[in-house]
């Protein structure tokens, strides 16, 4: 019997977008598709992700994805939010009605929390603890609310900013999004988790 394409969107923010990649193919969705298919899934892939987004533009983001009857969804969000001092839990709130919208549409999600962003170069040295401190404050909020929708979190962001403090070259020139290399690095944490969603997606539609 032969198998519908898995349909994968990426919904977000320039992370999700792929700004600063030298190339399409070395954003974060391709990646994403690419280790799909090496599982033995055809993938129909849609980035609806836009740069510069912060939590609240998902809702129209939702708005363009719930036509497509997706089966699997990736949110990347929170940098910005972090960039623009929303405060969490509005932040966290926004991203929570998104992810009930998609889950009421009948797509599975996986949820990557915002980046730490005191790994960013120019952010001076003096308020790195700071912006750590609410970088982790988002991110546990948004795995509150992720949770209580029914999405998946993939618990990335301590090895990805770890790696990103350690390899200035994980960066694009703009020294704030990530480089190929940086997409590369990120995919590698992701992989794993979205392939699982993948599996459980499938397990559960053959059961």
């Amino acid at each position: 019997m032969t198998r519908s394409p898995l349909r994968l969107l990426l919904l977000g923010d320039s992370l999700a977008y792929g700004s600063g990649a030298a190339r399409a193919q070395d954003t974060l969705g391709p990646r994403l598709a690419t280790a799909l298919a090496a599982a033995g899934y055809e993938v129909d892939l849609h980035v609806l992700a836009v740069p510069g987004a912060v939590s609240r533009d998902l809702a129209a983001q939702v708005r363009r994805a719930v036509p497509l009857a997706a089966d699997l969804a990736v949110v990347v969000v929170g940098a910005n939010d972090l960039a623009r001092l929303v405060p969490p839990p509005q932040a966290a709130a926004a991203l929570g009605d998104a992810l009930r919208g998609l889950r009421a549409a009948g797509v599975d999600v996986v949820v990557v929390p915002a980046p730490d962003m005191s790994t960013v170069p120019f952010v001076p040295a003096a308020y790195r603890p700071l912006v750590q401190a609410a970088s982790a404050r988002l991110q546990q909020e948004q795995a509150v609310v992720a949770s209580a929708a029914g999405a998946l979190v993939a618990p990335v962001s301590h090895a990805v900013g770890t790696a990103f403090a350690a390899d200035p070259a994980l960066f694009s020139p703009d020294r704030f999004h990530p480089s190929s290399a940086g997409y590369a690095r990120i995919a590698d944490e992701l992989v794993p988790h979205v392939v699982a969603a993948a599996h459980a997606r499938r397990d559960g539609a053959a059961a």
